[in-house]
């Protein structure tokens, strides 16, 4: 698999990747993606990338990991015209890594940012779809009124090329679905203050992201679409047709489209229980 990541966007995306590094009897992670972000953490979305970037090497520095032929910078902005993908080194190395792999062994592309990187690399080269498998935490239910979701509202032209073009694509909603895998500090605290100079710095970032509020409890979103890899009975999914994005970020439905996976729930306590368990280590 390929980790495409918004890294330094909030706290969940370093749970999600270190998660996937420790989960070795499940997981080959090939290779890690920055991807790009914009909000109160980054002056646009090509400083998110950058500050993504970064983070994944502190997170890798942690793990003992080597970052060369590793790690990538991703899209410096997002997708602006379909006939123009944006050419990063990310997009690049996942056309090259799609087309080393086949339909029989495809190589499973988890995206938990914005779409951008990965579509890039469809419009790029349309053939990787036959060999890849897409595992993406964005947008929300198909019956819910908006598809405002961070993710997916930063780039939904992105989102509209991956949902039109026909690749093997699993969704993990945000709302109503992955919006149930809470935390609270003193659970986090229980299971990994201490444990490691890893876990000590992954506790230590929700503390500082809570801004001292009282009974705060933090969704760690981005773990899901790994847990999914790594058990996929903790996250059971329908098979749906594969919703129209309009421009508004909104679903319509059309029965005579390809099929999708979205998730329908997930079994919270088992996901945690891996999770602590390998963070601990």
């Amino acid at each position: 698999m390929v980790l495409d990541t918004d890294t330094y966007n909030e706290i969940d995306d370093q749970f999600a990747l270190a998660y996937t590094l420790l989960s070795k009897e499940k997981l080959n992670l090939e290779a890690v993606y920055a991807a790009p972000f914009y909000n109160s953490r980054s002056e646009d979305p090509g400083d998110g990338m950058e500050k993504s970037y970064q983070e994944i090497l502190r997170l890798l520095k942690f793990m003992g990991k080597s970052p060369k032929d590793f790690a990538f910078r991703g899209s410096d902005n997002y997708l602006q015209d379909v006939a123009q993908p944006i050419r990063s080194e990310a997009a690049l190395d996942l056309v090259e890594k799609a087309m080393a792999s086949s339909p029989e062994d495809p190589l499973y592309v988890v995206p938990i940012g914005c779409i951008t990187n990965i579509a890039s690399a469809i419009l790029i080269e349309p053939k990787i779809i036959e060999n890849i498998v897409v595992v993406w935490l964005g947008g929300h239910g198909l019956d819910w009124p908006s598809q405002k979701e961070f993710n997916l509202k930063q780039d939904v032209l992105a989102a509209q090329v991956v949902f039109n073009s026909g690749v093997p694509l699993v969704v993990m909603p945000c709302l109503p679905v992955v919006s149930h895998f809470h935390s609270t500090l003193p659970e986090l605290g229980y299971y990994l203050k201490g444990k490691n100079e890893l876990s000590d710095y992954l506790y230590n970032i929700v503390v500082e992201y809570s801004e001292g509020r009282e009974a705060y409890s933090k969704v760690i979103w981005d773990v899901t679409a790994v847990a999914w890899l790594v058990n996929p009975s903790w996250i059971p999914t329908n098979l749906v047709h594969s919703p129209i994005l309009t421009n508004q970020a909104t679903y319509s439905v059309d029965r005579g489209r390809h099929f999708i996976r979205i998730a329908k729930s997930l079994n919270r306590d088992a996901i945690f229980r891996d999770l602590f368990k390998k963070l601990a280590q």
